[in-house]
């Protein structure tokens, strides 16, 4: 199955990474991203820490943003 692009810039593709959001044309996950910039890493240190650019931890900021504008699926109880 080849990648799909789920957001500009923003890939899924089986073969990376199990399919996880990634940004395309590397193997940075999407997750990865906005988990540093979570704790603190700032945009100037991602792009050189993981060869990315300005454009690259934007699609990443949308995709996120896309997907928190969906409806909230409750968590399974066990």
């Amino acid at each position: 199955m080849p990648s799909i692009e789920v957001y500009p810039g923003v890939i899924s593709d089986p073969e990376i990474l199990g399919g996880e959001a990634v940004i395309k044309g590397t193997r940075v996950p999407v997750s990865l991203i906005l988990g540093h910039l979570a704790g603190g890493m700032s945009i100037e240190e991602l792009i050189y820490e993981y060869d990315l650019t300005v454009e690259d931890v934007r699609a990443a900021l949308g995709y996120a943003a896309k997907r928190i504008a969906e409806p909230a699926k409750p968590l399974l109880q066990t």
